[in-house]
């Protein structure tokens, strides 16, 4: 018998390496034991860390925190606000838990096709191909919850639909999820055409911010409507201001003065 095979015997089944033919000054060291076994393992048996990786939801302000509360207790919420203050990101991430916990059956994520100024020009491929830049931050705020790949399955099964608001006419949005983004690009009767699609068991989330409309101001419907609906007791209309802006610390400087 070789050798290396009678340390291979002796070394036992729980890995350790019998150090007797190596004295004091040798460079080889057997690893510390922290199995029960006696063995080494790169997990010692207290460890106790989180082996999952979860992305926790929490606000980051009072007005965060409110419009969250919101979300949960009604089933129509306004949330009004500058950008950064995470009006979008909140709202589709409530519907993400949502459904990840089974509480509704689909999200259905809405946004005019408003261009922000500028033209663009005509658009190569099918409807979704022409769609894509004008729904873009929705896909964008759905992959920081969930992996691109499941994205495109929970999309392929018809769990999530993304909609411009030209589509929303005539549809009964039940047992579902709905987030109307961008509410400020929309007229009075979109909105209002918007708000009657609620159906049963379902919750609707409308986002924007009424002072950076790409529409002329006396075509967005968002201040009236929100304005109207405050007197509804069964809808929530949330506020957020400069001190809810959670993106850089320039954004809220620059939203102060612009």
């Amino acid at each position: 018998m070789t050798k290396r095979a009678a340390l291979k015997r002796q070394s036992g089944r729980d890995g350790a390496f019998d150090t007797r033919g190596y004295g004091e000054e040798s460079k080889v060291r057997r690893l510390p034991s922290h199995s029960g076994n006696g063995g080494w393992s790169p997990h010692p048996s207290n460890d106790d860390r989180e082996q999952g990786y979860l992305k926790t939801l929490k606000p980051k302000s009072e007005g965060q925190a409110a419009l969250l509360n919101a979300i949960d207790a009604h089933n129509l919420t306004v949330a009004l606000g500058p950008a950064g203050t995470g009006k979008t990101y909140l709202a589709v991430a409530k519907a993400v838990e949502a459904l990840e916990a089974g509480k509704v059956g689909r999200i259905v994520l809405s946004r005019p096709a408003v261009e922000a100024g500028e033209s663009i020009g005509f658009l190569p491929g099918a409807m979704e191909d022409k769609l894509a830049p004008y729904l873009r931050p929705l896909y964008d705020a759905l992959s920081d919850r969930l992996s691109m790949k499941r994205v495109g399955a929970l999309m392929a099964e018809g769990l999530i639909e993304i909609a411009p608001v030209g589509y929303m006419r005539g549809r009964t949005l039940n047992n579902a999820f709905i987030v109307i983004d961008e509410a400020q690009n929309c007229t009075y009767v979109q909105l209002k055409m918007l708000l009657t699609r609620l159906g049963w068991h379902s919750t609707m989330v409308v986002t924007g911010d009424p002072g950076q409309t790409d529409l002329l101001p006396s075509l967005s419907g968002l201040a009236d409507i929100a304005a109207r609906l405050e007197a509804v007791p069964e809808i929530s209309v949330v506020r957020l201001a400069e001190g809810d802006i959670v993106r850089h610390p320039l954004v809220a400087s620059m939203i102060g003065v612009l």
